[in-house]
């Protein structure tokens, strides 16, 4: 089920004639929904992964495999200890049975034996409690600052080619959100400004979000947030949001502005990111036939040829343009149709 936005600490986003400094704009409308779920205490990131959906099965099958194992470890494990415990614990209230100790009728080094053995058992029941039980339990439950669980997302929108993701920050946004310093100003001298660019870039990288599912893009400073993705798919699916406007988009919080977006790459150039689109394009292609091997060969060759001394003239091109087509057409692959199907263009952008 959809979470309900008052679940959260709310605040609109507040209005305001002045317009915030570059890279930083007002968020459009069109995503204006989305916001009042949405903590002004965190920084987020929102994505699209158009992975197969047949791919994301496979990889939330990962998670809860191991799941799965974690609460049969403890069911096996409470089985086994619970009723050892239960001994230890009527001995101690007075009930001898055979967990009850006299020390005359033992060495000095067996009642350090037993001491420890017991130690120990406890130590790795202790262990496995506090901190191997919560894995399981913010799988299907949540807790912490999480309000959903991946089963409780995946439950609600199911499998999709095109899917929404939302990371928000971790423990570094205070530095940044409840510094002295306006992250809004300065230059790079700006210890706060460098160090929400310097996490906002590694975290957008085109490279980190194609080459990972959605799934896989938690790290030490950015978690999934399962109830904003869950509330954002419920959005879409009402039509109330595009889901191309909900692709790579930085939202922060700010006292004067209100909500904000940042734009990553101000004044980049188009060329560069359509041809860099255009491979990205060719090789989830390539990874759908089942030949993603195939498209490491090629960026191989090329960065091989490329690198050798003489450089890459018109003539080195066409030998190599020809050795990648031999390559393709070993796996049954006319690489130029390939490419066209897949990219919908004869060449990559700028290039003859």
């Amino acid at each position: 089920m959809a979470p309900k936005p008052k679940s959260r600490t709310l605040l609109s986003s507040k209005k305001s004639s002045t317009t915030p400094p570059k890279p930083f704009s007002l968020p459009p409308s069109s995503i204006a929904p989305l916001l009042p779920i949405l903590s002004p205490s965190h920084i987020y990131i929102t994505h699209l992964d158009p992975r197969p959906r047949k791919f994301k099965r496979k990889i939330f099958l990962v998670p809860c495999a191991l799941n799965i194992f974690i609460v049969l470890l403890f069911a096996w494990r409470t089985y086994s200890i619970l009723p050892h415990y239960l001994y230890i614990l009527t001995s101690t209230l007075g009930y001898e049975n055979h967990t009850t100790i006299h020390s005359k009728d033992y060495t000095t080094s067996e009642l350090i034996w037993i001491v420890l053995r017991r130690a120990s058992s406890f130590c790795i029941d202790f262990f496995l409690t506090v901190f191997i039980w919560s894995w399981p339990y913010e799988f299907i439950i949540g807790g912490g600052a999480n309000e959903s669980s991946p089963v409780q997302w995946r439950f609600s929108v199911g499998f999709r080619d095109k899917e929404v993701y939302i990371r928000k920050s971790r423990k570094w946004d205070e530095d940044v959100l409840g510094s002295k310093e306006d992250f809004l100003t300065g230059t790079d001298q700006n210890e706060t400004r460098k160090l929400l660019f310097t996490k906002l870039r590694e975290a957008t990288s085109p490279m980190l979000l194609k080459q990972k599912t959605g799934y896989l893009t938690m790290d030490g400073s950015w978690d999934l947030d399962w109830a904003a993705m869950t509330f954002a798919t419920k959005l879409v699916d009402k039509k109330e949001i595009p889901l191309e406007k909900l692709d790579a988009v930085v939202l922060i919080h700010h006292e004067k502005f209100g909500w904000l977006t940042v734009d990553m790459n101000p004044g980049g150039n188009k060329e560069e990111d359509a041809r860099r689109e255009q491979v990205f394009k060719f090789r989830d292609a390539l990874a759908a036939v089942g030949q993603e091997d195939l498209f490491f060969r090629w960026i191989e060759t090329v960065q091989f040829e490329t690198s050798k001394p003489g450089g890459f003239t018109p003539e080195r091109q066409v030998e190599v343009a020809q050795k990648i087509r031999d390559l393709f057409k070993e796996k049954g692959i006319d690489f130029d149709e390939f490419w066209k199907e897949s990219v919908g263009t004869d060449g990559i952008v700028g290039m003859d």
